[in-house]
């Protein structure tokens, strides 16, 4: 790893760091512990500084930014929550501590641990991972055994706790092997306490829903995920905390979520 984090002038006109130095992290939004952002991090050697945060779209925002200064079209307008001024101060007098990590990722256990009211998951595919060995030992002998204790012991204690956790599941019918084996194996998301709704698609198509399966943790955060043409998960996600990209979500889930058929009345077709 180079030691020279110096900026490198590219045809575009915009100064950018290294790609081979280190950034150096400063701080985070405590306050926002489901999406770990905002944060400020630093390019050591410059003393330039670079944010996450939640980029401005409102137009009457913008507006009011655009009487004082201009938004050319490779900026954007980033809001900074005022919790996160020590940070910003901080990077700016170099008094942070070097070394410093952020939190990464959040993962979902840590995002079910932040989560108050709800959460949603929307599943739409037909397969998911077909070489799982116990869909794949299903196949073979019928076997519906499963280790679902983390999961019940995990999603149990957030339903304690007030957490409502529902699942819907969206299929064609006939239905394929793989969501006849979910279907087989669902007493472990009944036993965790989820609420599990099945939707055949031919009573769905004429309702918006989102191209992405996702989770959504109440109603403030939505974590997209992506899976490639197998089924299999691409280990990919998107985060989304806009409200008003949010909204539109939660309306197209609770419209899908009351033709959903709840488990114990659901047959595979």
């Amino acid at each position: 790893m180079t030691d020279s984090p110096h900026p490198q002038e590219h045809p575009d006109g915009e100064a950018r760091p290294d790609p081979a130095a280190r950034l150096e992290f400063v701080g985070i939004d405590a306050d926002s512990p489901t999406n770990k952002c905002p944060a400020v991090l630093t390019v050591p050697g410059t003393g330039d500084l670079l944010q996450v945060g939640r980029k401005v779209t409102d137009p009457d925002t913008l507006a009011l930014i655009r009487e004082h200064t201009d938004i050319a079209d490779d900026e954007a307008a980033i809001w900074t929550p005022a919790s996160l001024k020590p940070a910003l101060l901080e990077a700016i007098t170099g008094t942070y501590a070097p070394g410093r990590t952020g939190p990464g990722e959040p993962s979902f256990e840590d995002l079910l641990a932040a989560t108050v009211r709800s959460v949603v998951h929307l599943e739409a595919r037909d397969t998911y991972d077909p070489t799982d060995p116990a869909f794949l030992k299903w196949k073979q002998d019928g076997d519906t055994s499963y280790d679902w204790e983390p999961w019940i012991a995990l999603v149990g204690a957030a339903v304690e706790r007030g957490v409502r956790f529902r699942r819907l599941r969206i299929v064609s019918e006939p239905v394929s092997d793989y969501i006849r084996w979910e279907h087989a194996i669902s007493y472990g998301n009944i036993k965790a306490g989820e609420e599990l709704r099945w939707l055949p698609r031919h009573l769905a198509f004429d309702l918006p829903h989102p191209v992405a399966d996702f989770f959504m943790w109440d109603q403030r955060l939505i974590a997209y995920n992506f899976t490639s043409g197998d089924g299999i998960d691409t280990g990919r996600m998107e985060y989304v905390a806009d409200p008003r990209r949010i909204l539109p979500v939660v309306g197209m889930f609770e419209m899908l979520w009351e033709r959903g058929i709840p488990h114990a009345d659901y047959t595979p077709a």
